[in-house]
């Protein structure tokens, strides 16, 4: 395993400081955030022959792009969206990128997210599976609350639909943490469909728990890895057990910290476990 970074925080840099940011500052690799209307990596760009020179500064830089992360709710319901992920799938091939990053949308209106993921998801998912799969790319879905991927239940939901190995997940313990979803047994039960990682901690604080109990709100709040509540050694062992070995990919999200200071702490941190 080694360390990276989500782009996002540091999405108004053009791709050349990025990489000789993060390059200097010893990260191994980059989940390059993408949208139809960003240009630190320019998908039509990629896919009109723009690929060789990003090629080029990574491979001088030491350094590799880990995914493409297009990140949108609406991926169930718009399909300019799944339009978007296909030509992010085609410019991972290009780029020589083997993971795109997405979601698993959220629940049709009037429909669970179990009856979502059966009825809906696999009608937009197959085909976009399909498309990874022709091109050796892995599609990885971020478990993050507010969609489809919630409970383990909903982990085992979207495979059950998907059965298709192609398809796994952006794993990320942060949102299990405060949800009191077991993260370790959530990696020994989906290991073979973590297809990437993201390095996020969660803070529980709580005398504010106490105050407000665990339907209130206040009581919990992301960090940086080592400050908060992940046991990381139990974590990044129970990884290693199912034989993950790719990036952890550091989601600065904490308030409390600059985005160059937190990911140049989060990977000090991390690195003592690697």
């Amino acid at each position: 395993m080694f360390v990276g970074l989500l782009t996002a925080p540091i999405s108004s840099w053009n791709f050349e400081k990025l990489v000789n940011w993060a390059s200097s500052n010893g990260f191994k690799g980059l989940e390059v955030s993408v949208s139809p209307a960003t240009r630190q990596i320019d998908i039509n760009r990629v896919l009109s022959g723009g690929a060789s020179e990003i090629k080029k500064l990574i491979g001088q830089n030491n350094i590799e792009i880990t995914s493409l992360a297009y990140y949108t709710i609406k991926i169930l319901e718009n399909p300019a969206d799944q339009e978007f992920l296909k030509k992010v799938i085609d410019a991972c091939a290009a780029l020589d990128v083997t993971v795109a990053c997405t979601l698993a949308g959220e629940p049709v209106k009037g429909k669970s997210k179990i009856q979502t993921l059966r009825e809906e998801f696999p009608n937009v998912f197959t085909p976009l599976v399909d498309r990874a799969k022709e091109q050796g790319i892995k599609l990885a879905m971020e478990n993050w609350f507010e969609t489809n991927l919630q409970g383990l239940d909903t982990f085992q939901a979207a495979f059950e639909a998907v059965p298709d190995k192609t398809l796994g997940l952006n794993f990320d313990p942060s949102h299990l943490v405060w949800q009191k979803i077991d993260y370790i047994e959530a990696v020994y039960k989906f290991g073979d469909r973590i297809h990437h990682t993201h390095a996020k901690d969660t803070e529980i604080i709580e005398h504010m728990l106490r105050h407000v109990g665990v339907l209130g709100r206040g009581w919990w709040r992301y960090r940086i890895p080592g400050w908060g509540s992940i046991n990381w050694s139990a974590y990044l062992t129970a990884l290693k057990e199912v034989k993950y070995d790719y990036v952890l990919s550091i989601e600065h999200e904490d308030p409390f910290f600059t985005a160059e200071d937190g990911f140049k702490k989060a990977k000090q941190f991390l690195e003592r476990f690697l």
